[in-house]
């Protein structure tokens, strides 16, 4: 399988590892990490996530666990190839035995379909190895005090999501709604969360003007990250 190139670093992929996707990107070029020294991402995958966030941050040291080892193993040959390699971690671990220090910043692009009949990527896109309720109950025993939670969820989830959060003293603080096309309907929506009640923030973020041309929004989020030349898929 091709590896995924970036500006600064390569991702490679497998076939037993969910490969890098929109989300992930999403997440790793939008989520808020300005002030995180430790961070911790929850299902790491390919690493795609965590490098993105090395690379925004470079004082933050970064941890990557996924319940998957062949997922651990993948993340951590990918950092290890990385000039963010001093920085970052990968582990085979199961959030739900994971303990460590507390982390100013937790993320993750967690499993988002009920399980089903179908075998492919079961562990990175199925609740068969981590539920909404798990991954925010651990997250709130493990994120500080002052910490910020961020996901990339699809949005007919989030009020059941906010709704678990908010079960566990996590505040809603932003929201960004992702379109993938101008004038469409909001697919996915990145949360944040904190401990702390603050002023609320929300934003539209749309990835296509039009079919398969990208919009300003995606081109400036994404500029030191992706190889393609302006308005080019």
């Amino acid at each position: 399988m091709k590896p995924f190139v970036f500006q600064k670093f390569l991702v490679q992929q497998s076939s037993t590892v969910f490969r890098v996707g929109t989300d992930g990107v999403l997440l790793g070029a939008l989520c808020d990490v300005s002030e995180s020294e430790n961070i911790l991402e929850i299902g790491t995958g390919t690493g795609i996530i965590s490098l993105m966030l090395a690379q925004r941050n470079p004082k933050a040291k970064i941890t990557g666990i996924d319940l998957n080892e062949d997922a651990a193993n993948l993340a951590l040959k990918n950092f290890e190839q990385s000039e963010f390699r001093e920085r970052l971690q990968a582990k085979h671990q199961d959030i739900k035995t994971f303990s460590s220090e507390k982390f100013d910043a937790i993320v993750s692009n967690p499993p988002y379909f009920l399980e089903n009949l179908s075998s492919k990527d079961k562990l990175a896109r199925q609740h068969t190895g981590l539920d909404f309720n798990t991954l925010i109950s651990q997250s709130s025993k493990l994120l500080s005090e002052n910490g910020v939670f961020g996901v990339i969820i699809p949005s007919d989830s989030e009020a059941e999501f906010c709704k678990t959060a908010f079960d566990f003293s996590l505040h809603l603080k932003r929201k960004i709604n992702i379109f993938g096309i101008k004038d469409g309907v909001a697919r996915r929506c990145i949360l944040e969360f904190s401990f702390q009640e603050t002023t609320f923030s929300e934003e539209n973020f749309i990835i296509e003007e039009s079919p398969r041309k990208y919009s300003e929004q995606y081109l400036e989020a994404t500029r030191d990250f992706h190889v393609f030349q302006k308005n080019k898929v």
